[in-house]
């Protein structure tokens, strides 16, 4: 940009530093300054630089203000954003538990009703057998699949009645006939 005016010999010329290529809009801020001063006189030019001083500080504020609030506010919608996909996830899991959850309950069902079934059709033929199925292994079994807990005192009382019935089953089987 050329001046029209000729530079006032208190103000220097303004000259870029020698090592960076000058800046366009600090360039013509220093033009427009050469200019003013050559026109008002550098007394009336410095009045008025200091009476647009505290009009570019409040801008300056305003800007700084306005440019926090935008950081804050890209900053709560990341944080939304994280917290969303983490809503996101949970839901995920506790669907994959309720799925867990009643594929169990059916599993459970489905093993009790095929164990009572199974023990009322060998109910005439073999007692003890009967007794085993529907018996306490059925409550263990159920309790496992439904509640999905298992305690070592269940496993126990299974194994004792199971023990019981076959005992009882055999000693019936090794009665001899009796003869007339």
């Amino acid at each position: 940009m050329s001046t029209d005016l000729p530079n006032p010999p208190h103000l220097p010329e303004p000259t870029p530093p020698a090592t960076t290529p000058p800046d366009p809009v600090i360039s013509a801020g220093l033009d427009i300054a050469v200019k003013w001063g050559a026109a008002l006189g550098a007394d009336k030019l410095e009045i008025a630089l200091r009476a647009l001083e505290p009009q570019l500080k409040r801008e300056h504020q305003i800007l700084m203000k306005r440019l926090d609030m935008e950081r804050a506010a890209a900053d709560r919608g990341a944080q939304a954003a994280t917290e969303a996909a983490e809503r996101a996830a949970r839901q995920r899991q506790e669907q994959n538990k309720h799925n867990r959850h009643m594929a169990g309950l059916a599993a459970g069902v489905v093993i009790a009703i095929a164990m009572l079934g199974a023990g009322v059709y060998v109910a005439q033929d073999a007692w003890w057998l009967a007794a085993l199925l529907c018996g306490p292994s059925l409550l263990a079994l159920a309790k496992i699949f439904v509640l999905r807990r298992s305690d070592p005192d269940d496993m126990k009382f299974v194994a004792q009645a199971s023990r019981t019935a076959t005992n009882t089953a055999g000693q019936a089987q090794q009665s001899p006939p009796s003869v007339p």
